[in-house]
């Protein structure tokens, strides 16, 4: 595997390779530091860093526009923004979580819902190409499923049968890998190994972004228990700022340990300063039922800031995903309604802004009641949305846009009298 990668540096200097297959790691350079398991592995390997490249040491936009450029993603199917670009270019997909259609690429594409990605790639091989499959990429691929699947612990629920299908043939064809305890501890321990990490670098150590329609939600593993986390000096300002850096709209933080009786603990931490927002997700994953979270709520220490015990070990970050997802669409469709653009342009709480579409609602409807006599087309009335204009087409109709656009104009009247400009 180490010859592999340095005759694949090589290549990449030289204009005399035609076709080289070449591992990427769709991290920077000085990134992998935040993950320690990998650099432990590696370490256990014997395969040196310098061997490796990273994303930010190869041009592929350069090499599509040259046309030199196919892509096999693997362990994920949706390419950034900033790569949309490179879409055309992919030309397959391995993945093991639920496809998102709407942004898969329009390629062939493998996904099986295993515990790990890396059993799907050593089916890949060894149904494919069972000669190329050294004793050190068997290693690689052994401990990444172990890891991955909570060392085939059938309690937890997260390796399959093909999980555990592949990791005995990986140990049958080489009897000498580790020990599964073994090389599982020694990788949990260096996984959960955060000391000496910023707030951000926990936070970006492993890290999935989603996004909808221009809202951005960061959803990060923290490796440690949610209270200690919580307690860490100047946390809620480093999270702001994580949060403007990167333009995020709201952080969701899945806080992961073991107990005393090596139990696995999960906590939820939703950080969002946007009420409407963290309301919305909150209350998303509250009364999610597929899967059901079994959410404990835990004292928070900021308004912005709500805290949950995971009753439910076995969601996962992946499984919590697709409800994060719904929850955005459900906060953009209320983003819709004349109450939430009326929070949206005058940035007051849900709350307010139904008070205000109410008394707005009731001054028209006031405003347009008939008198005894009924005649048959009424005045202008005083506060109509119609200025100076004869009701000749009969009653006029209270919609949403009309209501919203009166509220707008009763709130910055007030906003005018309550701050006269200095002249």
């Amino acid at each position: 595997m180490e010859d592999y990668l340095q005759d694949c540096r090589a290549a990449l200097q030289t204009s005399e390779a035609e076709d080289i297959f070449i591992p990427v790691l769709n991290i920077k350079r000085s990134e992998l530091p935040l993950r320690g398991d990998n650099v432990f592995f590696l370490q256990e390997v014997k395969i040196a860093e310098s061997a490796l490249i990273f994303r930010d040491e190869i041009d592929l936009l350069a090499l599509h526009q040259a046309g030199q450029l196919t892509l096999i993603l693997v362990d994920h199917h949706m390419l950034p923004k900033s790569d949309a670009a490179l879409e055309e270019a992919v030309a397959e997909v391995l993945d093991h979580r639920p496809i998102e259609q709407k942004y898969c690429p329009p390629c062939h594409v493998s996904v099986e819902l295993v515990g790990s990605c890396a059993t799907l790639v050593a089916e890949r091989i060894l149904q494919g190409a069972p000669e190329t499959l050294d004793r050190q990429t068997a290693a690689l691929l052994h401990g990444t499923i172990i890891l991955d699947c909570v060392n085939m612990d059938a309690k937890i629920g997260k390796a399959t049968l093909k999980d555990n299908e592949y990791v005995e043939k990986l140990e049958a064809l080489f009897p000498d890998l580790p020990k599964r305890k073994d090389i599982f501890d020694s990788l949990q321990k260096a996984k959960f190994d955060v000391s000496g990490l910023t707030t951000e670098q926990m936070l970006r150590k492993d890290q999935k972004t989603i996004y909808r329609q221009g809202t951005k939600v960061a959803v990060s593993a923290v490796y440690m228990d949610l209270e200690a986390f919580l307690q860490r000096s100047g946390l809620l300002s480093d999270l702001s700022a994580f949060c403007q850096d990167h333009s995020y709209d709201a952080l969701v933080a899945m806080a992961i340990f073991f107990n005393t009786h090596n139990e696995p603990v999960r906590q939820l931490a939703i950080f969002c300063p946007h009420e409407a927002l963290r309301m919305t997700i909150c209350g998303v994953l509250e009364q999610s039922t597929s899967p059901a979270l079994k959410l404990t709520p835990i004292p928070s220490i900021s308004a912005h800031l709500q805290a949950y015990l995971q009753g439910n070990t076995q969601v996962s970050r992946k499984k919590l995903l697709p409800v994060l997802q719904e929850a955005l669409s459900a906060y953009l469709d209320s983003m819709r309604t004349p109450a939430g653009q009326l929070e949206a342009a005058l940035g007051m709480s849900r709350e307010q802004a139904d008070k205000e579409l109410d008394k707005a609602s009731n001054s028209l409807i006031a405003g347009l009641s008939q008198d005894d006599e009924d005649p048959p087309l009424p005045p202008t009335p005083m506060n109509s949305l119609v200025d100076e204009c004869p009701l000749d087409q009969g009653l006029p109709k209270l919609s949403a846009e009309a209501v919203f656009e009166k509220c707008s104009q009763i709130s910055l009247s007030q906003s005018t009298r309550a701050c006269p400009s200095n002249k």
